[in-house]
């Protein structure tokens, strides 16, 4: 009984084995992938170069008295952070004992001044009495008509005002000014204090300009100009005056702009950066512009340099470039690699010169794999379509049966 039972079941299992339909083949969709696409056009396109630098002065004086003596009066904006136009009088020297040297000198002056008047009427005279006594005849010395006596006069008298000038020049040191507009950025000394000549009292910088020096990598140099005399970067000699600058700063809780001009590198290479410093001149740092701050000493600030334009170029977004020189390209709805002849990248752009047509369409998009030819969708201007490996475009999906 139990053998039939299993017979039974083997028999009826394989009859439904028998029975089974093969299941129903289904269509499945392939979908090419969808990216983003720019339409990369050729224009004239400006070089800007940019780097960071600190605001240097221009001009620094060290204030140093040339005479000793005591402080009798200081200019109230001779102070840190004060302003103090040309010629001004920063600090005056107690002057009473160098009025009275000049007073001295010039008291020997006249004293000199009489030797040399005697000394000229004796000479007269003594001409006189020889040509009276040796009427016609040449005197045998010099000595006789005292005119060696009349030079050392002369000499002694030009010695007096010598130490005159030098006197009246000790007494213009007391009072020590400078030739240019400055503002004050130390301030060492006090009213009633002695002060000795050599001794720094301060240290002033000019107002008229400022200088910032950007380190910039040496293939930068090609695309501005600098006003060097004689020298030659890249076959083409550098132009009379410098490109422009714009400087940016954030400061006083806002952005701030001043316009500045390359004057000159530093004729060097940084032996541990391999940086070239450029320099850069900035006039009138503390005129006020719509409440602008002043560009003082010390700010760190951001420097773009207005380069030479590119013509017939085509400025590629960063993020299209893979592998350093390659772009992907759409033609006929299929992806294509191409190579590209770049002359130069910025932070945001690599500038092509040749290795794209006007109008080309590239992807700006990532892609996990590209092969090529590929089928891509492209999404432009929010339409979206598609193609197959030979560029014929169609329905939004390719369908493959299996």
């Amino acid at each position: 009984m139990v053998f039939v039972i299993l017979a039974g079941g083997v028999y009826t299992a394989r009859w439904l084995v028998n029975k089974r339909k093969a299941p129903a083949r289904k269509e499945h969709k392939k979908v090419a992938p969808l990216v983003k696409v720019d339409v990369i056009g050729r224009e004239d396109i400006q070089m800007m170069v940019e780097g960071y630098g600190t605001v240097q002065p221009k001009v620094v004086a060290e204030i140093v008295p040339q005479v000793s003596g005591k402080v009798v009066a200081i200019n109230p904006e001779f102070r840190n952070g004060g302003f103090l136009r040309a010629g001004e009088a920063l600090v005056t020297i107690d002057p009473r004992d160098y009025e009275l040297a000049v007073r001295s000198a010039e008291a020997e002056v006249a004293r000199k001044q009489v030797d040399l008047d005697i000394a000229k009427a004796e000479a007269d005279v003594a001409i006189a009495e020889w040509e009276n006594m040796n009427p016609g005849k040449e005197p045998p010395s010099l000595l006789v008509v005292r005119e060696p006596q009349v030079r050392q006069a002369q000499a002694h008298l030009d010695t007096a005002k010598a130490q005159l000038a030098t006197a009246q020049l000790n007494l213009d040191r007391t009072k020590l000014s400078l030739p240019f507009d400055g503002r004050v950025a130390r301030e060492a000394v006090d009213l009633g204090q002695y002060v000795m000549m050599g001794q720094s009292v301060g240290r002033i910088y000019g107002t008229e300009a400022v200088e910032i020096e950007v380190p910039l990598e040496d293939w930068e140099l090609a695309w501005f100009d600098i006003p060097a005399r004689g020298v030659y970067i890249n076959g083409k000699k550098s132009k009379g005056t410098g490109s422009a600058v714009e400087v940016q700063a954030d400061f006083a809780g806002g952005n701030h702009t001043w316009q500045g001009q390359v004057v000159r590198s530093t004729g060097e290479i940084d032996m541990t950066s391999r940086m070239v410093n450029v320099v850069v001149d900035v006039p009138d740092p503390f005129a006020d512009a719509n409440g602008r701050p002043p560009l003082v000493p010390g700010m760190f600030v951001k420097l773009v340099i207005k380069g030479r334009t590119l013509e017939n170029a085509m400025a590629v977004p960063r993020y299209a470039i893979h592998n350093g020189n390659l772009a992907w390209v759409v033609n006929g709805g299929s992806l294509h690699i191409t190579e590209l002849d770049i002359v130069r990248k910025d932070d945001d752009f690599a500038y092509v010169v040749s290795g794209l047509e006007e109008g080309t369409v590239i992807v700006v998009s990532s892609l996990d794999a590209v092969t090529e030819g590929m089928a891509i969708r492209t999404e432009s201007s929010g339409s979206t379509e598609t193609a197959d490996a030979n560029g014929k475009t169609g329905q939004s999906d390719v369908t493959e049966t299996n």
